[in-house]
């Protein structure tokens, strides 16, 4: 199965830049009710995943923060704790959904690691449970002409 059947390209998704500031981000993830964005840099390359998580960590280490400050300081200084892993678009099934057990969504990169979007976790629970179905009718199938 080729996962760009399941892909949400970039053109339609909220992500930061690592060159964004703290205020930024928080504004970007606010508006879009996102929890984890994935992070480019200005060629359009992903570097890593910034999650709600990794926000409240450092904001819990700098205690003197406020808004106004936050305008100034970069992505690049915010630690993060786990970077959601990539898949390249040529990528099979079982890869998406070994990441999707750690992972809200899975980032998708090209050949030269731009990234063009990503696939989420519902999708590819989604595809799991229609194969699934598909595997349970075919054994109901076998077994009704067994007992007949």
């Amino acid at each position: 199965m080729n996962i760009l059947f399941f892909l949400r390209p970039k053109s339609d998704l909220a992500y930061v830049y690592d060159n964004h500031t703290l205020r930024q981000v928080l504004e970007t993830m606010e508006y879009h009710k996102y929890s984890s964005v994935p992070v480019l840099n200005r060629e359009g390359k992903y570097v890593g995943s910034i999650t709600e998580g990794d926000l409240l960590w450092w904001i819990k280490d700098h205690a003197n923060l406020d808004l106004k400050k936050a305008e100034n300081i970069l992505m690049t200084e915010v630690t993060r704790r786990y970077d959601y892993q990539a898949v390249n678009a040529g990528a099979k099934m079982e890869d998406l959904i070994d990441r999707a057990m750690e992972q809200n969504f899975v980032p998708v990169v090209d050949d030269q690691q731009n990234f063009i979007g990503i696939i989420t976790r519902r999708e590819i629970i989604s595809y799991c449970y229609k194969h699934m179905e598909r595997g349970i009718k075919s054994i109901k199938k076998s077994v009704n002409l067994l007992t007949q």
